[in-house]
């Protein structure tokens, strides 16, 4: 079956791999979205499919838009004789008619749908104290992740799972189940209408830890957003102290939002609870562990 491949992040970037290896589904084209600057630097850097692509020495283009009619062109003349199977995964843009209409689309999504439809799933499931999440193949449709399911799969989060940890199991399972799709095609079934909840984007207000929530869920956040994002906790006016790693912390209680230091801990003060901050960034400078950062910079006086 011939192939045409729509991604651009690295959960994106790892799904390729496997359908690139193999074999008889081997993309025929790689559509990513444009190289843009990126980092402190704001380097012009090209998204991980297009790192990957250019890799595996797959053709690949990055037009300005996925919708500009040369797209639908480009995905004809991909494989002469054939019409592809177009396959979508984290491509963070819209995709609308006619290409909708004229080619069959299958989405790669990293949720059990209904559930966390949206920009941010995996993110959203972690923050959500969610005890499983998994992956679903599904057709694209005008709806926000809306179309029908033809596979589901399902793995546990763990209490010590974060971003990283997770995206590499739902990769995995990710690439397993697009290969049984397209061999097996197995039918779709319509999504049931309860059970939806949407994983919106992560924004700005979304990293920084509130000491007025419970420690529990400020925990979760910093799981969720490690390492690509990373959470972070406002220590000054306009000053912001990155939080890599943590874990919840037992003794006496702090007022929510005191940082405190107990036997070489660093401690936030939650409402309620207490989190240990075991890794931290301070603000232009490197991570490090709380240790190597109180000898260095003393406790922070928190907000």
């Amino acid at each position: 079956m011939s192939t045409v491949y729509l991604g651009t992040s690295e959960f994106a970037a790892a799904i390729l791999e496997r359908l690139a290896a193999g074999g008889a589904h081997r993309p025929a084209l790689v559509i990513t979205r444009p190289d843009r600057p990126a980092g402190r630097g704001r380097r012009i850097s090209s998204p991980p499919v297009a790192e990957t692509a250019r890799r595996l020495g797959l053709h690949l283009e990055q037009p300005p838009s996925v919708n500009d009619p040369a797209v639908g062109a480009l995905i004809g003349q991909a494989a002469p004789g054939t019409r592809p199977t177009v396959i979508v995964c984290a491509f963070g843009a819209l995709i609308k008619d006619p290409l909708l209409s004229d080619y069959e689309i299958l989405n790669v999504h990293p949720s059990l749908l209904p559930r966390w439809r949206g920009a941010a799933p995996v993110e959203r499931a972690l923050m959500a104290g969610d005890e499983e999440t998994g992956v679903s193949i599904m057709r694209l449709t005008a709806g926000l992740d809306s179309g029908p399911v033809c596979l589901q799969g399902a793995v546990a989060i763990t209490a010590s799972d974060d971003y990283a940890s997770l995206a590499a199991r739902l990769q995995q399972l990710g690439g397993e189940l697009l290969l049984r799709s397209l061999e097996e095609q197995p039918p779709f079934t319509e999504q049931p209408q309860e059970g939806v909840s949407y994983a919106e984007k992560i924004t700005a207000a979304d990293r920084v830890l509130d000491p007025g929530r419970p420690a529990v869920e400020l925990e979760r956040v910093v799981r969720a957003l490690h390492p690509h994002i990373g959470a972070r906790l406002q220590i000054g006016e306009e000053r912001f102290l990155g939080v890599r790693r943590a874990r919840l912390a037992e003794g006496e209680p702090a007022p929510p939002g005191e940082l405190v230091v107990r036997e070489g801990g660093l401690l936030l003060g939650c409402a309620p609870g207490l989190l240990e901050l075991l890794e931290v960034q301070p603000p232009g400078g490197r991570a490090m562990d709380a240790p190597a950062y109180l000898r260095g910079h003393g406790a922070p006086a928190g907000r």
